[in-house]
């Protein structure tokens, strides 16, 4: 399932739940597509964020990521 399509089913399941409500196979299928969209928020935020490089006054340039990222 691409990115879109667990989205999609999130907004899906979100608008069934506020209409008529949800069967426990549903609610236990709409908190997994929450945790793994969530979860891949992080890794992208988490992937730019190790890819940022600063010049220092110096002149000297450092990578972040290699400094905090694997912490």
């Amino acid at each position: 399932m691409t990115m879109e399509e667990r989205i999609k089913r999130i907004n899906e399941l979100y608008h069934k739940s506020k209409a008529e409500g949800l069967t426990e196979e549903e609610k236990a299928e709409q908190a997994q597509l929450r945790k793994e969209y969530v979860e891949n928020v992080k890794g992208n935020l988490r992937a730019q964020l190790n890819s940022i490089t600063i010049q220092n006054e110096d002149g000297t340039k450092e990578n972040l990521g290699e400094k905090y990222g694997n912490k």
